[in-house]
């Protein structure tokens, strides 16, 4: 079984092909640009075959026809023709409180995913028009499945998800703590389980998702008791150009002193805060250098990070009345071994110790244990792998759905498997 995973945003189409046998990658890829001039191109195959083109794409629909053309091209194909593409995944960002799993795509879910578009207007309109351009061009013949951001997050309690606004608020627009990340909390977290040779349901973890965006999860026996992003991914600690949480008057005093709109002011929150609002750099690599030279501003914006990190892994401690593990992934988590070193350092208190050595030694896609033999908690670096739940997830719908359908010989309905 061979399985496309399609991750579609506004102007971009990352994909995989997942060879589901060795759960190895084929090949991947990402379209940029699509619908703006100056369109990018660039597929890769697992040894290492290239293609990267300077095109135009003015549409989704156009992008998966390069991504079709590339996975079967002579020279940098890595399937003869389409169909040997088994089934298709697509990750999703906002399943809201409808969605909590994953799941066959037919018209109610696309109906679904539609009436999610206003909680996460910047994710769900582009992913659905994605799930609807690789329709069009794979066929209805081709199952599809979709995995939701947020799902993973559902098990959390309503004390974690409701905020503290008129209820009516919730009843009429379900305003509440969504969370997202999920694919990757769910990934880390269950391989750090196999990694410790536990049972997930014994171990208290705290997951840290740190990149450009960033989110962190607490997870008690394999569920999700609460994260910090809210009902957008713009709440939480700050990140590469995102806010973070802050007081909700600093959101209207700035908009009545400059006279900003909503809009404007959106805007403001998600692209020009965090690290770029601090430092002036969006790139940690760059505040990194900019400290290492000195600059004051970079220094604060890493010790704003770290503390606000620090922060979160102690109340989610505290929440599940223990902590085993702590995991760090995504961009920064995996390669930016001083922020790891400064937030285990802040946390001193818990008993956390890590090893320098290992510490440094853990980047590029390494993964392992980076705390000492006698540190009370320990603490991983594991590189996500979003792609590889929404391409295993796929796999067990459809196998599903084929025996369902082999068993009855009816119509089957996904809902009911």
């Amino acid at each position: 079984m061979k399985i496309l995973v399609i991750n579609a945003g506004s102007s971009s189409l990352k994909y995989q092909l997942i060879d589901m046998e060795t759960e190895g990658m084929l090949a991947k890829g990402n379209c940029e640009r699509i619908g703006i001039e100056g369109g990018t191109f660039t597929h890769k195959t697992a040894d290492g075959r290239k293609k990267d083109l300077q095109i135009t794409m003015s549409d989704h629909k156009e992008a998966f026809k390069l991504v079709t053309a590339a996975l079967t091209d002579k020279e940098v194909g890595v399937i003869k023709n389409l169909s040997e593409v088994t089934a298709i995944g697509h990750r999703v960002a906002q399943g809201g409180a409808i969605f909590s799993k994953s799941l066959f795509i037919n018209e109610d879910v696309i109906e679904g995913i539609k009436g999610l578009i206003p909680l996460a207007p910047l994710h769900n309109g582009p992913e659905l028009q994605g799930i609807l351009a690789c329709r069009e061009v794979f066929g209805k013949d081709v199952p599809e499945c979709v995995v939701f951001d947020t799902s993973f997050h559902s098990t959390m309690p309503p004390k974690a998800y409701m905020f503290a606004i008129p209820y009516e608020y919730y009843e009429k627009y379900k305003i509440r703590r969504y969370g997202f990340h999920g694919t990757s909390h769910r990934y880390v977290s269950n391989h750090c389980a196999h990694l410790m040779h536990q049972p997930i349901e014994d171990i208290n973890m705290v997951t840290c998702h740190i990149g450009n965006g960033s989110s962190i999860a607490a997870i008690k026996g394999g569920n999700v008791v609460d994260t910090s992003m809210g009902l957008t991914p713009l709440d939480g600690f700050m990140m590469g150009t995102r806010s973070g949480s802050l007081d909700p008057s600093v959101v209207t005093f700035i908009m009545e002193k400059e006279n900003l709109t909503p809009e404007q002011m959106d805007e403001i929150l998600n692209k020009k805060s965090g690290l770029l609002g601090i430092s002036g750099h969006s790139d940690d690599r760059d505040v990194t250098k900019a400290e290492i030279e000195g600059d004051p501003r970079a220094i604060l914006a890493h010790e704003m990070l770290s503390y606000q990190i620090i922060k979160y892994i102690g109340s989610y401690a505290a929440a599940m009345n223990g902590l085993d593990c702590i995991v760090f992934t995504a961009g920064l988590g995996e390669n930016q071994a001083h922020l790891r070193y400064a937030v285990c350092r802040g946390l001193k208190f818990f008993g956390v110790k890590i090893d320098p050595v290992l510490n440094d030694k853990m980047v590029s896609g390494r993964e392992g244990k980076i705390s000492t033999y006698d540190s009370k908690v320990a603490v991983y670096v594991i590189p996500t792998n979003e792609e590889l739940v929404i391409a295993r997830d796929t796999k067990e719908i459809v196998e599903k759905l084929n025996y369902a359908s082999t068993e009855d010989k009816t119509v089957v309905d996904p809902e009911d498997i």
